[in-house]
């Protein structure tokens, strides 16, 4: 399933867990074509097929990048990697040396996912070192005919973050440093997960953003998003009020995850359960109040009352 969203910018719904409309991926046309994001290992049977559909053979997709090698975005990195003998992997310098050498990475996620991890996830497969290419803050990667992909080193999600700015339809694709927002629940959740959330960095990633005046945002989970000024303003609050709740509740020794549930947890309120449980399961309010109380600890360890 895919849809053309600008120029040349065409989202491919990777189909997490047979879900639609909650894991995307974009494929940017022209002489070097260029993926961004492969969804996870179990989403690269329905990718492959819409690269297959846009006429993407073999031997002619020029890059494959990711916005952080979260398994829901990078997991199939391996199998595109291989499907695609001609294309470069472009990360993070922080996210290499996981594509290289994945079991680290792969151990953290079992821990985190558990049994979801095989049935809905997959693993991820290693990545030829001579096959990536480590991205530069401001770095282009030429798509042809003059168009390029811009990097912006964007952390705070994950230190390993970094979004795309597309030079000729203007959209940047985001990852996951704007949020989580679906079609469906219609309410931009921020994304805070352990282990290396921070605050100052995610909001300084989004002023960056900003900077850039693109057109659009694309979000991985999910879509092309406009008026991206609003949007971009609207994430910063969003953060702000999920920080502040969970400080104010974390300096009274009180439970994190608890507070941001009584204040947040009812914006899905009216969606049917298997769409609630979706949106639990990507972004859920455990892993945010998680990377928040680790952010807490290693950022303002010390004052207030949290009991460790």
């Amino acid at each position: 399933m895919s849809n053309r969203i600008g120029p040349g910018v065409v989202e491919i719904d990777t189909l997490l867990g047979g879900w639609e409309r909650v894991t995307a991926g974009y494929l940017i046309e022209g002489p070097a074509p260029v993926l961004i994001e492969t969804g996870s290992q179990s989403s690269v049977p329905a990718l492959l097929a819409a690269l297959e559909e846009h006429g993407v053979a073999a031997d002619a997709l020029a890059g494959i990048a990711v916005t952080h090698i979260h398994l829901d975005h990078a997991g199939g990195v391996g199998d595109v990697a291989r499907a695609f003998p001609q294309a470069t992997v472009y990360v993070h310098e922080k996210g290499a040396r996981h594509l290289v050498d994945p079991e680290r990475l792969v151990r953290s996620a079992s821990m985190v996912y558990g049994d979801l991890l095989d049935s809905l996830y997959g693993r991820l497969d290693p990545t030829p070192t001579q096959r990536i290419h480590v991205l530069a803050d401001g770095e282009e990667v030429a798509i042809g005919g003059g168009r390029t992909l811009t990097t912006i080193d964007s952390p705070g999600h994950a230190k390993h973050h970094l979004g795309l700015h597309d030079s000729e339809s203007g959209i940047i694709f985001a990852g996951d440093a704007v949020g989580v927002r679906l079609p469906d629940a219609g309410v931009l959740r921020p994304a805070t997960p352990p282990a290396d959330f921070d605050l100052d960095q995610a909001v300084e990633s989004l002023h960056k953003f900003a900077a850039r005046r693109p057109t659009g945002v694309a979000l991985a989970h999910y879509g092309l998003l406009g008026d991206p000024q609003s949007l971009l303003q609207e994430a910063e609050d969003e953060l702000r009020r999920w920080a502040e709740t969970a400080e104010a509740a974390w300096r009274q020794g009180g439970d994190v995850e608890a507070a941001l549930s009584a204040r947040f947890g009812g914006a899905f309120s009216h969606l049917p359960e298997e769409q609630r449980a979706r949106m639990e399961t990507l972004n859920s309010i455990h892993s945010n109040a998680a990377g928040l109380t680790r952010w807490l600890d290693t950022t303002k360890g010390g004052h207030g009352g949290h009991a460790h």
